[in-house]
C-alpha cells in the first residue's frame, strides 16, 4: 500500500515546538519524530515484529545529532532487516553486545587466554622466556588495543627498535608468538582474521650461529681449568653434571633429588622439565653418582641438587655455569650448552650409533613414525654409551685417553 503520509521537511523538524504532552510527527513508512514536553526530539521506528506481527518501537537517536536524512537512511536499513525476517531491535542488541565484546577483547586479554591453553605444554624456562619477552616488547604497545584493531604496520613499527639493534632472533620469536595469539583469536571468534600474518617478512631473518664449543682435544685442558677454578663447589659440580649427563643447562640446573633413583641408577625428568615436552631418562654412571655424593651433604635436605647460593630453596641459575666458564677464560670459546656439542662430536667420532646419541641428547626423531616406535629410547644401549662417555671424561682429566671407540672397554652399570 503506498505511503499516504506527507514526508517531513527539515524546517518542520527544526521548528517542531514542545507541548504539554508528547506527540509524534510522522515521516512515513514507520518513521516518527517524538517531541517531548521538555523540548527533546527523538526519532522512532514503528514496525511489525517478524513472525509474531506484534507492533514494536525502536529508538533511533536524538535530533539534531541524528538528522532527518540519517534517520531515513537508518529506517531503510531496518526495513531491509525486516525483509529478511530479522528484528531490528534484536539485531541492534546483538551488535552492541558484539561491539562490547570486541572492545573487551584486548590483545592482553586474548594473550592471557592463549597462555592458559599452554599450561603443561611448555618447560618452565621456555614459558618464562616467552612471557618476559612479550611483557617487555609487545604488551606495552599492543596490550590495551582491541584485538580487531591491530594491524601489521603498527606492529612492525613496534618491533623496529629491536631490528635496529640487530636482535633478529628476538624479533623472529616475537613475530611467531604474536601470530600464535592471533590464530588463537581467530579460532575462538575474538576476531575475524589475522591481520598480522606475515609480519616476520618485514625483517631480516636471524643468522644461524652455533653455540661456541671447544675441540675434542681441548677437553683435558678444560677439565684441568675447571678443577683449578675458584668457583663455588656447587657451580663446579653443576658443570661436571652437565658434561656427564649431556643435559641442557636449564634441565641440569633444575635437577631435583626426587628425580634421582639410586637403586635403578636413573635420573628421570618429567615432560614439563624438558624442552621437547617429552619425559627423559638418563642412566647414571659411577662418575655421576660421585657428583651426587659430593652434593648430598650440601643439599640433600633441599629440593634441588644444585641450590642457589642466595636463595637455597631455589635451583641454581642456569647462567651460573656460563659465568663460571667465562671467568675460566673461555669467553667466546665455550658456553654450557656447547658441552652438548662437544659430547656429540666425541661420541660420533667414537662411532656410537647416531640414534643412541640423539636419544641421549633428548632430541626428537625427525622421522615422526620411527620416533613413535623408539619410545624405549634404547635405555640399555645408552647406559653402556654413558659409561663410556663418563670414563672418557675421567681419562681426559688425567691426560690418558686410552679408551677404544664404540665403548668396547667401558664399564657396565648394574
Amino acid at each position: 500500500m503506498p505511503n499516504s503520509t506527507k514526508p517531513l521537511t527539515n524546517t518542520e523538524v527544526k521548528q517542531a515546538k514542545p507541548l504539554k504532552k508528547e506527540y509524534n510527527l510522522a515521516d512515513g513508512n514507520g518513521l516518527y519524530l517524538r517531541v517531548k514536553p521538555n523540548g527533546t526530539k527523538l526519532w522512532l521506528f514503528n514496525y511489525f515484529k517478524p513472525f509474531t506481527n506484534k507492533r514494536s518501537n525502536i529508538s533511533m537517536g536524538m535530533y539534531p545529532n541524528l538528522s532527518l536524512g540519517k534517520a531515513r537512511d537508518l529506517k531503510q536499513e531496518y526495513q531491509s532487516l525486516l525483509t529478511d525476517n530479522i528484528d531490528p531491535r534484536e539485531y541492534r542488541i546483538e551488535q552492541e553486545a558484539r561491539g562490547q565484546r570486541a572492545h573487551a577483547n584486548t590483545f592482553e586479554v586474548v594473550y592471557g587466554n592463549w597462555l592458559k591453553t599452554k599450561e603443561g605444554t611448555w618447560s618452565n624456562s621456555y614459558r618464562a622466556a616467552l612471557t618476559s619477552a612479550m611483557q617487555l616488547h609487545i604488551l606495552p604497545g599492543l596490550g590495551s588495543f582491541p584485538i580487531y584493531k591491530l594491524n601489521a604496520p603498527d606492529t612492525i613499527k613496534l618491533l623496529e627498535p629491536l631490528a635496529d639493534r640487530k636482535a633478529w632472533e628476538t624479533v623472529r620469536k616475537l613475530c611467531r608468538w604474536t601470530n600464535e595469539v592471533m590464530v588463537f583469536a581467530v579460532n575462538t571468534g575474538a576476531v575475524d582474521a589475522n591481520r598480522l600474518l606475515g609480519i616476520g617478512k618485514a625483517f631480516q631473518p636471524p643468522k644461524i650461529v652455533n653455540r661456541p664449543t671447544i675441540k675434542p682435544e681441548e677437553l683435558p685442558k678444560f677439565l684441568n681449568d675447571l678443577e683449578g677454578a675458584g668457583s663455588d663447589i656447587t657451580v663446579k659440580c653443576q658443570i661436571r653434571w652437565l658434561l656427564h649427563t649431556l643435559a641442557r643447562p636449564g634441565e641440569g640446573a633444575g635437577t631435583r633429588w626426587d628425580e634421582i633413583d639410586p637403586q635403578k641408577k636413573l635420573w628421570s625428568l618429567s615432560p614439563e622439565r624438558m624442552k621437547k615436552r617429552r619425559a627423559h631418562v638418563v642412566p647414571l654412571t659411577d662418575q655421576m653418582i660421585e657428583i651426587l655424593e659430593i652434593m648430598r651433604p650440601i643439599s640433600q635436605h633441599r629440593t634441588y641438587v644444585f641450590p642457589s647460593r642466595i636463595h637455597p630453596r631455589e635451583p641454581i641459575n642456569k647462567e651460573s655455569a656460563n659465568m663460571a666458564i667465562k671467568r675460566m677464560g673461555y669467553k667466546g670459546k665455550l658456553v654450557a650448552h656447547g658441552l652438548r656439542s662437544l659430547s656429540s662430536t666425541i661420541l660420533n667420532e667414537a662411532e656410537f650409533p647416531q640414534d643412541i646419541i640423539e636419544a641421549a641428547l633428548a632430541h626428537m626423531d625427525q622421522n615422526a613414525i620411527r620416533g613413535i616406535y623408539n619410545r624405549a629410547e634404547y635405555l640399555e644401549q645408552r647406559r653402556a654409551m654413558m659409561c663410556w662417555w663418563s670414563d672418557h671424561i675421567e681419562q681426559a682429566a688425567t691426560g690418558n685417553l686410552s679408551l677404544s671407540a664404540g665403548g668396547k672397554n667401558s664399564r657396565a652399570i648394574g
